[in-house]
């Protein structure tokens, strides 16, 4: 009986040592931390096309449309009537005007990425430079020179083949298609900046000199040679394949990640390691945040801007397991309802108000969940099944793939209403509370069977 435990500590104990080594790997640190702070402007733009396709829309919105409350017909008396009001117009030019922020964020995904990127890659490597924004300079001279700077143009009228343009970038290396150059251009450039900084092959100018024209000059010889680097990679890269280097590594790398991404064995896998990683106590945002970055998220900015409409994303995520309750609200519900021990109790009313909020610390950590054998099956089988049942809802057909942006600290319910402008996602949602609450109730009753303050509660329950 003594081995049981004993291996199961030794296995628990190698599992963290390895997890914990993946995520404090410097490079998925980084990587990390940059899509979490450019996911700020996304979530901005999210809001604002939530925003936009739910309340503002007067042809398919919630407040106006069709799909939803129909007040546009209620108020001009007709569909008709409707599409010709003053009121109809007003907010179709409020809602093109919302939609602009999408340019300034989701549309130069890869843009913003590439400073936020190397200057949080120069920091983490290169600690001792004196100015890390020269690293960005470069960076984003080295990705302007591997941009496509021709373009094939088709007009409506009067052509039927294709106009190549010339000495124009093709911006749509800007959005979701440019993040595998994003990531690789610029840090290599600050890479190589960066050590040739280290030869201190550079120009010195005279302690006279002011501080910031002393390091100007000093960078000149490295930044020559790191976009020189980009000028030859790019010849090299346009004769022998074509293409230049952003479309030759959307074909090789993002395209192939982008495929594996959409299986439903990658999902999987996702949504179990996700569950097992926090069992251990291991955020697991540290080591799927990058992979998510590089993959789900892109699906995330393409459904936002209406370029496709892929299943699998972190929208679908957030919708149908964090923002359900998945890990917050089930197990605070199914603790309240059932429990009869008086830690448990406790512990449940105090994590009640940040459940509701979809935060889960308060009774992962404090009933505890985290590395509790009792709880592992429930907490590890609640999220998959959160997860396929929002994606069985999907595949019948009573929900669409999720297109809206809403920050994941949305109440349960409401958030499916606005993921999905539609009552139907406050459906969903709700059958996706009551089966993962279902699944921690026989769990609730062993401990109240194996927890000797049970009596204890009963008599106090009798009291009162």
């Amino acid at each position: 009986m003594s081995e049981k435990p004993g291996k199961m500590q030794n296995f628990q104990a190698k599992f963290t040592k390895v997890a914990g080594k993946i995520a404090a790997n410097k490079l998925l640190l980084t990587l990390r931390d940059s899509f979490i702070i450019v996911a700020a402007t996304s979530m901005i733009a999210g809001f604002a096309i939530m925003l936009q396709n739910v309340f503002i829309d007067p042809t398919n919105g919630l407040i106006f449309g069709k799909q939803g409350i129909g007040l546009g017909r209620l108020i001009s008396g007709s569909w008709s009537a409707w599409a010709s009001s003053g009121l109809f117009k007003g907010l179709t030019t409020t809602g093109n005007m919302i939609g602009l922020i999408s340019n300034g964020s989701l549309n130069t995904f890869a843009v913003l990425l590439v400073v936020i990127f190397s200057n949080t890659f120069s920091r983490k490597y290169f600690p001792k430079s004196r100015e890390h924004m020269t690293s960005v300079l470069y960076a984003l001279g080295a990705f302007f020179i591997c941009m496509p700077w021709k373009f094939q143009y088709t007009p409506t009228t009067g052509s039927i083949k294709p106009i190549e343009i010339l000495n124009y970038m093709d911006t749509s290396y800007f959005g979701t298609k440019g993040v595998f150059a994003a990531l690789l251009v610029s840090g290599c450039a600050v890479w190589i900046y960066n050590k040739m900084l280290q030869t201190h092959f550079t120009i010195k100018m005279p302690d006279s000199v002011p501080p910031a024209v002393g390091r100007s000059f000093e960078s000149l010889i490295p930044g020559v040679v790191t976009m020189g680097v980009f000028i030859i990679l790019t010849g090299l890269s346009t004769s022998f394949t074509g293409e230049t280097m952003p479309e030759l590594l959307l074909t090789l790398l993002q395209k192939p990640a982008l495929a594996i991404s959409g299986t439903g064995f990658f999902a999987f896998i996702s949504q179990t390691t996700w569950s097992l990683l926090q069992w251990f106590g291991i955020h697991p945002t540290s080591i799927w945040g990058p992979i998510f970055g590089l993959t789900w998220n892109i699906n995330d900015t393409q459904n936002m801007l209406g370029q496709a409409h892929h299943i699998y994303s972190t929208l679908f995520m957030n919708f149908s397991t964090i923002a359900a309750g998945s890990c917050s609200v089930s197990p605070v519900l199914a603790l309240l309802l059932f429990s009869k021990r008086i830690a448990a109790k406790k512990v449940s009313k105090i994590a009640l108000m940040p459940a509701i909020f979809n935060i889960s610390e308060p009774v992962t950590f404090g009933l505890p969940i985290i590395l509790n054998p009792l709880y592992f099956i429930p907490w590890l089988v609640a999220q998959p099944l959160a997860f396929y049942i929002g994606l069985f809802f999907i595949k019948v057909g009573f929900i669409g793939p999720i297109v809206n942006n809403v920050p994941w600290t949305v109440p349960t319910l409401l958030s499916g209403l606005l993921y999905t402008g539609s009552i139907k996602g406050t459906i969903v949602q709700a059958v996706i509370v009551i089966a993962t609450t279902a699944i921690y109730i026989p769990f609730i009753h062993m401990d109240n069977n194996l927890n000797p303050d049970g009596d204890l509660v009963n008599a106090a329950v009798a009291k009162d």
